[in-house]
């Protein structure tokens, strides 16, 4: 199995600690989160006032909103999300330095949907044809949830597509012992009648899912893991092992935060993910 650098992890637990307990200030001394800049003028934007535009992709439709300038950044979407799911202040944080994407998974919010088999591939392949509906050869990736199940696909049948990824709240199966939780809230899911189409063919695509255990290591990118320890649905022991698999990954462990914590924590999710997407020294030289 190959290891993480102990130099990136120890830089990514730094990050989490500054990032939960508060700020450094010039003199040295650690100030309250509260009383920080970045948390007293947290850039953000405005989902209402950003119309929705829309992009034919795989013979469907795709609605997408898009939020700042600079280097692009793809957000992949949980379970069930739409782009109106996001926490508009972490996206405003992301869109301080990069021009970033959200879009709607086929058959979910404002995309369309056709006849097609659903499954995790198609979804990254969906991804893969958004980036060049958009003009782009590869951008950087954000993947929450199931949202990081497809950039996990994502990277395995098209590695020149990522530039970075952040895998948040991952896993890279549904069917091992500690996503139980997850796998038992799926399969209810797929048979609840009034929930819509769409979820109950994300819910279809899940349970077919093969996993993506053995191409872990066959992935050469820059990637950071990101996790709450308090996750039940993709808990952190599961990042660990998966980032033991990626050679120069990053773990990031955020104390006490649950699945999807940048809801619960925009400010210091935001922050950790442009300290990673910003550095030029790439943890696969370290």
């Amino acid at each position: 199995m190959k290891k993480t650098p102990m130099l990136s992890l120890a830089i990514a637990v730094t990050i989490c600690l500054l990032a939960t307990t508060g700020c450094m200030s010039t003199s040295g001394t650690v100030q309250p989160a509260a009383t920080c800049p970045a948390v007293l003028q947290n850039p953000t934007v405005s989902f209402n006032a950003t119309p929705v535009r829309y992009a034919t992709v795989n013979g469907v439709t795709l609605g997408y909103r898009e939020f700042g300038s600079g280097d692009p950044i793809l957000m992949i979407p949980g379970f069930g999300a739409t782009i109106n799911d996001w926490n508009e202040t972490f996206i405003g944080i992301l869109a301080s330095k990069y021009h970033v994407y959200a879009y709607d998974h086929r058959g979910m919010g404002y995309s369309g949907d056709n006849n097609a088999t659903p499954s995790i591939r198609q979804y990254a392949d969906d991804a893969a044809g958004l980036m060049t509906a958009l003009g782009y050869d590869s951008m950087h990736v954000y993947g929450v949830s199931m949202g990081s199940s497809v950039s996990q696909q994502l990277v395995i049948d098209h590695p020149e597509r990522i530039r970075k990824l952040v895998l948040d709240s991952t896993s890279y199966s549904i069917r091992i012992p500690e996503t139980r939780k997850l796998l038992g809230s799926i399969e209810a899911a797929a048979v609840e009648p009034s929930l819509p189409e769409g979820i109950h063919k994300e819910a279809q695509a899940n349970l077919a899912w093969n996993g993506t255990w053995d191409g872990l290591s066959g992935i050469h990118k820059d990637v950071m893991f990101v996790v709450g320890t308090s996750d039940e649905l993709t808990p952190d022991p599961v990042s660990v092992r998966m980032a033991g698999q990626i050679n120069g990954s990053w773990l990031v462990r955020f104390k006490g935060l649950p699945h999807a914590g940048s809801h619960y924590a925009p400010v210091e999710y935001g922050e950790n993910a442009l300290a990673f997407l910003g550095m030029d020294e790439s943890p696969l030289n370290t």
